[in-house]
């Protein structure tokens, strides 16, 4: 493994060691590229226990997914990993400058941003801390685990007629309005369909494993919940790393997330993006796989720059 962030050049230089940077680099890695993984040491699902639905890692945890992940790829000698935040990414000519706190910096030829979003959760009392342990997003990552039990949706906006109409598969579901939005007619004759509860009643807080206690009074015992967050590109001062390179963003469900093409390549040349910061919305085996055709697609380019010089 390479010894430092402070090379003359690297090949590649990937910001978020997660899934899906991790996957990025192994593929540069075997390229025999010289990589600099950036990691800030926040993966998005931190919060959660274990990892589900990923195929021949189900139930693992998953920091020890992220942790075999990195150590295999620190195996490589063309490897360089930095447990620090970048705060500025910038274009010099045909090369990539990344700057760090204590105002270092790395070059490199090409940028994969894998850095993840950051997500905003409704202001429930009780909420925040059962992130990722009773408080959900994804169905298919923590619906199993339910065991179809009673299942809450808390509404934060229309979006959660998905989340509504799609969890009857795991459980007996209970669609918590607290004032986010009203069924019209025709989702309402679509939840009772699928034998969605309504309730609404607002919530006051979250108690116990998942007990939604409402404001009249009366405790309802979940087994999980599930909550579209708000989502957002990490920044570093006013500015998104994707900002500061000038990467075109889109509007997603939960917010805003960086404009890919098929190969993960943005519209900046020499920039690749993936993970969940380019895309609506993600999981593990998604990450993973994006992160491979990032890898790819960044070596590739490297090949198709040096048929050009010659």
């Amino acid at each position: 493994m390479l010894t430092s962030r402070d090379q003359a050049e690297f090949d590649v230089i990937v910001i978020g060691g997660s899934y899906a940077g991790l996957s990025a680099a192994m593929q540069l890695a075997r390229a025999r590229r010289r990589v600099l993984v950036v990691d800030a040491g926040r993966r998005r699902n931190r919060y959660a226990h274990h990892s589900h639905g990923f195929l021949t890692q189900d139930g693992s945890e998953a920091a020890a997914i992220a942790a075999q992940g990195r150590a295999q790829l620190q195996a490589y000698a063309n490897v360089a990993w930095a447990n620090e935040t970048v705060v500025s990414a910038a274009a010099d000519g045909d090369h990539f400058r990344v700057g760090f706190p204590d105002g270092g910096v790395a070059v490199g030829r090409r940028l994969v941003l894998a850095t993840g979003v950051t997500d905003a959760l409704p202001p429930i009392e009780g909420l925040a801390e059962r992130w990722g342990k009773s408080v959900f997003h994804c169905p298919y990552c923590h619906g199993y685990e339910l065991d179809e039990g009673e299942i809450g949706v808390l509404a934060t906006g229309e979006l959660s007629m998905h989340h509504a109409l799609m969890l009857p598969d795991w459980g007996r579901v209970t669609l918590f309005l607290n004032g986010a939005f009203v069924p019209d007619a025709n989702q309402a004759a679509a939840l009772a369909a699928r034998g969605v509860t309504l309730e609404t009643a607002p919530v006051a807080r979250i108690d116990g494993a998942a007990d939604v206690v409402l404001a009249d009074g009366r405790r309802l015992p979940m087994a999980g919940l599930f909550v579209v967050p708000r989502t957002s590109l990490p920044s570093s001062g006013a500015a998104t790393l994707a900002g500061q390179l000038g990467c075109a963003l889109e509007a997603g469900p939960m917010g805003d997330f960086v404009r890919t093409d098929a190969q993960q390549a943005t519209n900046v040349p020499g920039v690749f993006c993936c993970g969940d910061m380019a895309r609506a919305a993600g999981n593990v085996a998604f990450a993973v796989a994006d992160g491979a055709m990032a890898g790819v697609a960044a070596h590739r380019s490297l090949i198709a720059e040096l048929q050009q010089a010659a």
